[in-house]
């Protein structure tokens, strides 16, 4: 993978359980549902075996799984990924995450109409 200054490194998966597993500490996420996160990630990435993968798509990566699985896990996983400068970024963020649930919310609760 590629990380942000340019420098290639190998992927570690130990690495990324520990920030995911941070993420979901005093969470109701399983330790199933984490090796499930990081299985899913890494059969994605083999299939990607011949080019470098920047660490900023390991990192989409993480939150898109986590963020249907827990919001606070997902929240806290994107506060250090983004690495944010200020609350006003923080509060984007969890604005954007509350109006997508909501979206979701209301197609789930959509009625379907036969035609």
């Amino acid at each position: 993978m590629i990380k942000h200054d340019g420098r290639s490194e190998d992927f570690d998966r130990a690495k990324l359980l520990r920030s995911i597993t941070l993420a979901c500490a005093k969470r109701s996420v399983s330790q199933e549902e984490i090796d499930a996160v990081l299985d899913a990630i890494e059969d994605e990435l083999t299939k990607n075996v011949l080019t470098e993968i920047p660490a900023s798509r390991i990192g989409e990566m993480v939150m898109a799984r986590l963020a249907p699985l827990d919001r606070v896990a997902y929240v806290r996983f994107a506060s250090v990924y983004r690495n944010f400068q200020d609350i006003g970024e923080f509060q984007d963020m969890v604005h954007d995450l509350h109006a997508e649930e909501l979206r979701q919310d209301r197609a789930k609760n959509q009625e379907e109409f036969p035609f």
